[in-house]
């Protein structure tokens, strides 16, 4: 990530975007994106950034795994197991438990139970 660059939520691209286009007429790329944020957008920007932040108090997770996890919303333990599959590392099932409580609080779902 260059200097100035931060990770961004789709929530608060989608309220980016917004703004830009009150402004002047956007890309057709921008446009797209747009698109695609109004599908995937499951919260407003103040929950996704308290989810993210949340997130990134649980060992292992960085700001760019948080993002990921917001964006993707897992509800299973392999689903976070795929998240972090290019990670150096093994997650344990502590802190696999802790992510999907997590998401669970936001989204309002029970988060399932590892495997036996």
């Amino acid at each position: 990530m260059k200097m100035g660059e931060r990770h961004l939520t789709i929530p608060e691209v989608h309220e980016l975007l917004l703004k830009e286009q009150e402004k002047r007429e956007l890309t057709y790329k921008q446009k797209l994106v747009l698109q695609h944020c109004e599908l995937l957008q499951r919260f407003d920007t103040r929950t996704a950034q308290k989810l993210t932040a949340e997130l990134e108090k649980i060992e292992r997770v960085s700001t760019p795994l948080a993002h990921k996890i917001a964006e993707l919303l897992p509800t299973h333990p392999d689903d976070v197991r795929a998240i972090f599959s290019k990670e150096r590392f093994t997650l344990d099932e502590k802190t696999i438990t802790a992510i999907l409580s997590t998401v669970a609080k936001y989204t309002g779902g029970a988060p399932s139970a590892p495997p036996a």
